[in-house]
């Protein structure tokens, strides 16, 4: 079995994210989400030269996991060339480290439109996380303990965020259309962890893994 990758788009709330996570551990896969924002900010920083001599050392060094492993946590990077780089830049590298991710090994990537960065490829499952918004505001009062309120007013921010920087980048694509992903799946009526056995019997399905896979990553 090849590579495969599986990325997830989502909304704020929903368990995503923590789905996601699952899902690499029990595959025993990495699941990527801002260290590539990361590793673009601090790459789009770089001229064309500069880049493939970086992408050179990583693929020879323990490939991108290893190398992310030794990156800030912080978004806040100065590029070297002390000029701001604008957001088409940093998606551009973005991209491809999501590109090149997805050709160098199996892994999970949360959100970063990769799901249309990675179209074209034949070993990519792509998963849309839904739920209803009542679901989702006491998940979001829970996990970061604020008021209704607050939590409100949250995830209509950071929805209203992901649905524009999603249809900007994919020239007009609306982030929550099902025909964009192989599954949409409804987390409150679903549950998080039958959301992962899920997507792991889709992927069994589409061959990607086997049944021993799971079981020895548990």
């Amino acid at each position: 079995m090849g590579n495969f990758v599986v990325t997830f788009a989502r909304g704020f709330g929903t368990g995503g994210k923590e789905i996601a996570s699952r899902l690499a551990k029990d595959l025993g896969i990495h699941c990527y989400e801002n260290r590539i924002l990361t590793l673009a900010s601090q790459m789009s920083g770089l001229d064309e030269v500069l880049f493939q001599e970086v992408n050179e050392k990583i693929r020879k060094n323990g490939g991108f996991a290893a190398f992310m492993r030794g990156l800030p946590r912080s978004r806040n990077y100065i590029s070297r060339n002390e000029k701001f780089v604008s957001d088409d830049k940093l998606f551009e590298y973005q991209s491809r480290i999501i590109r090149n991710l997805a050709e160098q090994e199996s892994c999970v990537i949360v959100g970063k439109c990769a799901d249309y960065v990675l179209r074209d490829k034949q070993n990519v499952v792509s998963i849309y996380i839904e739920a209803p918004r009542a679901f989702c505001v006491e998940r979001t009062m829970e996990h970061m303990g604020v008021t209704e309120e607050v939590a409100n007013a949250t995830i209509e921010r950071a929805d209203k965020f992901r649905a524009d920087y999603y249809k900007y980048y994919t020239h007009g694509n609306y982030w929550t259309n099902p025909v964009n992903y192989d599954m949409t799946l409804n987390s409150e009526k679903i549950g998080i962890e039958d959301c992962v056995k899920v997507i792991e019997k889709h992927l069994m399905i589409k061959g990607f893994i086997s049944t021993d896979r799971i079981k020895k990553a548990e």
